[in-house]
Parts: structure tokens; C-alpha cells; sequence
């Protein structure tokens, strides 16, 4: 009896140890892919938010408000830099990932780089001008921002 007792709670440990060794083992490759995308493709909702508005003013859709067009350019400014350092933590092209980001991401990475601080360096401008308060100084200058998101589009994002 005590040797059946005991074999039983042998077996119960050992799978107890095997239940937590799984369960520490974390995500797989895929499963890792899946979260890096997941985690790029936020920081890019982030950025269209902020966009949008300022978009919006430059179609007359939004009202116009200097403040506010400064500030979400000035959020881009400080998410800008996120972008190669969440392409760089995982190269997922061997994956399949319903992702816009093409290969050439990682080909090109310095150049990916520098578009990214294109980024940056377009919507500090911008926010500088929005500063001014001045509407159509501000409406004018949105151009030239959306520029910098087009060029790295067109090179390291599917086009739809």
C-alpha cells in the first residue's frame, strides 16, 4: 500500500514538474513572429491616430488647432524611433504574417534607419511650425510631413 502511495505520488510530481517545464518554455518562433507584428502594427495605428487629425485639418474635416496639430506631430516625433528598433528586434520574413512590411526592410536597414529619422526630424519640423499658430503656415507645411511617411512607404511597405 505505502509503495503504491508512494508511486502515485511520484507520477503526480513528475507531471506536476512537466506541467510547469511546459509552461515556462514560452511562446514559440511563430508565436514570437506573431506578437513582434502585432507590436509594430500598434505603434502604426498610434501613428495614424495622430495623423488623422492633422490630416483631417488639412482637408477641413477637423477644425483646425494649432495646439493640437503640434502636439500629435510631436508624439510621431517621439514614436519615430521605435520603428527600426521593432523591426530590428525580430527579423520575421521567414514567417507567414499578414504584414504590409516588405523584406527589403531588413536588406536596407540603414537606410530604413534613416527614413524612420526622416520621421522624426519631418514632424519636429512640423510641430515647430504648428507652434507658430499660424493656419495656413501650419496647413502648408503638412506636405512636406506626409512626405516623409510616403517615402518610406514606398520602399518597405506593400503598396494597396
Amino acid at each position: 500500500m505505502i509503495k503504491r502511495v508512494l508511486t502515485v505520488g511520484l507520477i503526480t510530481l513528475g507531471s506536476s514538474f512537466l506541467l510547469v517545464s511546459s509552461a515556462q518554455d514560452g511562446p514559440t518562433p511563430e508565436q514570437q513572429a506573431q506578437q513582434a507584428m502585432e507590436t509594430r502594427q500598434s505603434v502604426f495605428r498610434l501613428f495614424r491616430y495622430n495623423l488623422g487629425t492633422i490630416s483631417g485639418m488639412a482637408r477641413g474635416t477637423v477644425e483646425f488647432d494649432a495646439a493640437i496639430a503640434e502636439r500629435n506631430a510631436r508624439r510621431i516625433a517621439a514614436m519615430a524611433p521605435m520603428i527600426p528598433e521593432l523591426f530590428q528586434a525580430m527579423d520575421t520574413r521567414e514567417f507567414d504574417l499578414d504584414t504590409e512590411a516588405l523584406p527589403v526592410i531588413w536588406e536596407q536597414f540603414d537606410l530604413f534607419q534613416e527614413r524612420a529619422q526622416a520621421l522624426v526630424d519631418g514632424a519636429n519640423e512640423f510641430a515647430d511650425i504648428a507652434a507658430g499658430g499660424d493656419r495656413m503656415e501650419t496647413l502648408g507645411a503638412i506636405r512636406a510631413f506626409g512626405a516623409n511617411c510616403g517615402n518610406c512607404h514606398e520602399t518597405f511597405r506593400v503598396d494597396d
